[in-house]
């Protein structure tokens, strides 16, 4: 299948893809040289996923999206030293942009909100999945220190992923926390099982929308 990977951070949920060509999208740079480093076959693109979705999303088969989280955590009302914020819903627009507009199949992915969810996602664990498919999958359990991670924590996280990459250890900009990149990670057992349920499946082309008025005369 011709995958496309919005969001791509380290590639956690992309590593067990074998067999697959993949086409992934990271905004921070620093990130992509890691999945670059660790997927050197995929066509790495470092810019908007976004402008790429809206770009491209008809060359794909697939589509897996895992847009930012951090205003919609759980972490943004029960966190410590946390003030009140707009949440970001983009996530959702998405969604509704690829359950009208797109023929393939697709996931959206984030982690559980603090305020009730939109659209019926799966919950899995401690994420939150938008399909246009039905799956089953088995959570992966996060290991000790995922909530409050230690630096000390890295190696045990990348053991925990698979995922192994030399220091100097990377962080998004405005997060000085190398263990975030791999905690943003869908753990890679999870990722191959939720591309395992879409073989053999068939999606119809969606109906054409229509945003005139109903009633023109």
């Amino acid at each position: 299948m011709k995958i496309l990977n919005l969001y791509a951070g380290i590639g956690g949920n992309r590593k067990k893809w074998d067999g697959h060509q993949v086409t992934a999208v990271e905004s921070d740079p620093k990130i992509a040289a890691v999945y670059g480093s660790l997927f050197p076959d995929d066509e790495l693109i470092v810019g908007d996923a976004e402008a790429v979705l809206l770009d491209r999303f008809a060359e794909f088969d697939m589509i897996w999206s895992s847009p930012p989280c951090q205003s919609v955590s759980r972490m943004v009302k029960f966190g410590r030293n946390r003030s009140p914020r707009l949440p970001d819903l983009s996530l959702y627009s998405q969604v509704i942009f690829l359950q009208n507009w797109y023929e393939g199949l697709f996931v959206v992915e984030n982690v559980i909100s603090y305020f009730p969810p939109f659209l019926n996602p799966k919950k899995i664990g401690r994420h939150l999945f938008w399909t246009n498919f039905e799956f089953h999958a088995d959570e992966v359990p996060s290991p000790k220190g995922f909530i409050n991670p230690t630096i000390g924590t890295v190696e045990a996280l990348q053991d925990w992923l698979g995922i192994h990459y030399p220091k100097p250890w990377p962080c998004y900009d405005g997060n000085h926390c190398p263990t975030q990149p791999l905690r943003n990670c869908v753990h890679p057992d999870l990722g191959l099982q939720i591309l395992e349920a879409t073989e053999g499946r068939v999606t119809t082309r969606p109906e054409q929308l229509d945003f005139r008025a109903a009633d023109s005369s």
